[in-house]
């Protein structure tokens, strides 16, 4: 049974959302330019084609929270779940209150990122079933565009470049969704214990901290820590795997939309700065819900991603960074993406320059 109320988290988040328009963003004037980018992205990273790239989609701010809300539910069902099968006389009125106030959460969260986001590749790790899609958020394009003062339509081309890549990745390296997928699906039922049952976080913390432990406790709350004190040290060890393979794969678009713009757009430079100013100067309302859901560690991603990028490439070429998608054990550990030399020293020991000995990694293309 789905106890979260979605209709609810829909109009809230279009509520907080707002409707601007798409101020001249179409995607008429992008999706020839689609194939080509794919084309280019593969061959630098050495990523086969995907055999068909998702269309690129314009959408406004209420589609891309739809878009999002059907992703989350096969991740928050089975946190739910058992919400779902609670029996005795309050618990048709409790069902309904919860799932009114977890849509309200939903809702509330979708409704402010929506109005931050430039393009999404949205996949559903939990669901191979359903087909990936490319979006780009038109209003938010043009606010960006006008508030940075760039070109509008370099900057959407930009942006299209990074979320053509993800599609690579994915189509590229077959296993990364089945990866990613069950490394989220473990996490998500170690936190089925903390939301459904025992043990809860009240039972995992001490009754009375020491002074150290408390002082302990208030910094992990204020470095977007509080889950690993719901998870425990051996659950938030697979969660630094996943924030690590996360950070290549923004890293590598990061890397990659630079190296294939600097082809094709004069501004790129400007383009660049103003895009890391843009992600450097929230305001504080933004930057307390970064912390508090740990967005913040993705922004970390995009920085030191492209910089172990920028390493690899600079050391080896873009062949050796080709590497890093062969499979699961070549992706960087945590403790390599902050010092590439041992993650190069780690893959070389192995022995050829690449799964098929010339670095590229040749897989059969796939359709999702």
């Amino acid at each position: 049974m789905d106890v979260v109320d979605w209709g609810s988290a829909q109009r809230i988040g279009e509520m907080i959302a707002g409707s601007p328009p798409f101020g001249g963003v179409r995607a008429a004037s992008i999706e020839p330019l689609a194939l080509d980018f794919a084309g280019r992205v593969s061959a630098y990273s050495g990523l086969e084609l995907p055999s068909a790239l998702p269309p690129l989609e314009v959408v406004d701010r209420s589609a891309w929270i739809a878009a999002n809300l059907r992703t989350m539910r096969p991740m928050l069902a089975p946190l739910t779940e058992k919400m779902g099968k609670e029996t005795g006389i309050l618990a048709g009125p409790m069902r309904a209150a919860s799932g009114l106030m977890l849509g309200a959460q939903v809702g509330a969260l979708t409704g402010m990122l929506s109005q931050r986001v430039l393009g999404q590749y949205d996949l559903a790790l939990l669901d191979s079933s359903v087909a990936p899609r490319l979006l780009l958020l038109a209003p938010n394009l043009a606010q960006a565009a006008q508030s940075l003062n760039v070109d509008r339509d370099e900057l959407v081309l930009w942006v299209t470049i990074h979320e053509i890549t993800h599609a690579v990745q994915f189509s590229g390296a077959p296993w990364l969704r089945d990866y990613l997928g069950g490394m989220l699906k473990e996490l998500i039922d170690g936190l089925q214990m903390s939301v459904t049952g025992k043990p809860s976080l009240a039972s995992r913390l001490p009754k009375m901290p020491a002074a150290s432990e408390l002082r302990e406790m208030v910094e992990r709350a204020r470095s977007g820590q509080l889950l690993r004190l719901t998870l425990g040290e051996d659950r938030w060890a697979l969660v630094e795997r996943m924030q690590a393979a996360m950070s290549l794969i923004e890293g590598h678009a990061e890397h990659t939309m630079d190296v294939i713009g600097a082809e094709m757009l004069p501004s790129l430079p400007r383009l660049r700065t103003a895009m890391n100013h843009r992600r450097e100067s929230r305001g504080l309302p933004w930057r307390v819900l970064e912390r508090l859901l740990g967005l913040e560690l993705k922004m970390r991603q995009y920085a030191i991603g492209r910089q172990f990028c920028d390493a690899v490439v600079a050391d080896g070429g873009p062949e050796m960074l080709a590497r890093a998608w062969s499979g699961p054990e070549s992706l960087p550990r945590p403790e390599e993406l902050e010092r590439p030399a041992h993650w190069l020293e780690r893959i070389r020991s192995n022995g050829s320059d690449g799964p098929n000995g010339n670095g590229r990694t040749h897989v059969p293309p796939v359709t999702s």
